[in-house]
């Protein structure tokens, strides 16, 4: 009987390291596999991917079907310099508040944040009763700027659009970054090495933060205004873009999988580079209560690609743009079209 309850104990043992065994095998691997499109995409990743695949094509329309071009050489993607966009920050008092630095507008934000994704409000989703964030918000995807070869092209231009809204269609959220608009289960999966962050609160830094300003409304209210910094290829949380918007997360992998698409030199690195800047976000606070009134965020994402071979037509460049908004609170209209939902 001994001898069985020490087989027994001796089986548990080395269950419970198997399991350590994979979780630690499981951590290496996703460290290893930068670009790994495992996770699961968000809805606008989605839409831009499937964006992206019809720019791709267009490449092959293109020169199926226009004449001869001058070629337009491409801007170089590297050349890119991160500069505000928005007012410098200029110190003093706004609205009763003082700011001196910063890192006085950050934490002020990120404490108004916290405080406003504390609030919740009764509302009914098709006829069903729920408890969402107060301050719910809407959100919008446009493609500006489609270029291949350094040119724009009036076939391409029509096409994205008219598909654009049945492959993105937006939904309510919570302050970005926010992975959806119920509290409880804003929470994300893909955070450094595999942890939960909870969006419940900001992490976002004076480092984080290339430019911002306060202005004083003279109506018991301030507008904070700030512009991260510029990330390549931004993940959620885990940099100056990532701390501040919803961004996209790792899309790489998924081109990756396109199997008409390679490089005729290069690695996926060097050729597909996905730079958000320029974007800003501006909220409007009581500041007897620290309720945000009001909020803007509008994400600027640009896409450039190199030297992609897509089935037989070689070496060629294209690039677009990617303008992501969010506006709050969202309109009645808004929730009611886009998953049904009515404010009690």
């Amino acid at each position: 009987m001994a001898k069985g309850k020490g087989k027994e104990k001796e089986k548990k043992e080395k269950v419970k390291l198997t399991k350590a065994e994979k979780k630690q095998a499981k951590k290496e691997k996703k460290q290893r596999d930068k670009y790994s499109v495992k996770s699961k995409l968000s809805k606008t990743n989605k839409a831009l991917f499937i964006v992206f695949i019809i720019l791709l094509v267009a490449t092959i329309v293109i020169v199926a079907l226009s004449s001869a071009k001058v070629p337009v050489k491409p801007t170089d993607p590297n050349s890119y310099v991160d500069e505000p966009s928005i007012e410098e920050f200029t110190p003093g008092t706004y609205g009763g508040v003082a700011f001196n630095s910063v890192d006085d507008v950050v934490n002020y934000y990120v404490e108004c944040f916290a405080y406003n994704k504390t609030l919740t409000a009764d509302y009914t989703e098709n006829g069903e009763a729920k408890k969402y964030y107060k301050l719910l918000g809407d959100e919008n995807l446009e493609i500006e700027n489609l270029l291949v070869e350094g040119q724009k092209n009036a076939m391409i231009d029509k096409l994205v659009p008219s598909i654009l809204p049945s492959v993105f269609k937006g939904s309510p959220k919570g302050l970005p970054p926010a992975d959806n608009r119920d509290p409880q289960y804003d929470t994300r999966d893909d955070g450094p090495n595999g942890t939960q962050i909870s969006q419940l609160e900001s992490h976002l830094t004076a480092d984080d933060v290339l430019a911002c300003n306060v202005v004083d409304n003279k109506d018991g209210t301030i507008s904070i205004t700030i512009q991260p910094k510029m990330s390549i290829l931004s993940m959620p949380d885990q940099d100056p873009q990532g701390r501040f918007f919803n961004v996209l997360g790792d899309i790489s992998g998924t081109v990756e999988k396109i199997s008409v698409l390679s490089f005729s030199q290069g690695t996926i690195d060097e050729n597909f580079v996905v730079r958000y800047a320029g974007g800003s976000g501006t909220i409007t606070v009581n500041t007897k209560t620290k309720e945000i009134t009001t909020a803007d965020f509008e994400m600027d994402v640009h896409i450039d690609v190199q030297h992609a071979n897509v089935s037989v037509i070689k070496d060629k460049s294209a690039s677009l743009d990617i303008i992501y908004t969010n506006h709050f609170p969202a309109s009645d209209e808004f929730l009611k079209n886009s998953r049904n939902i009515e404010r009690k």
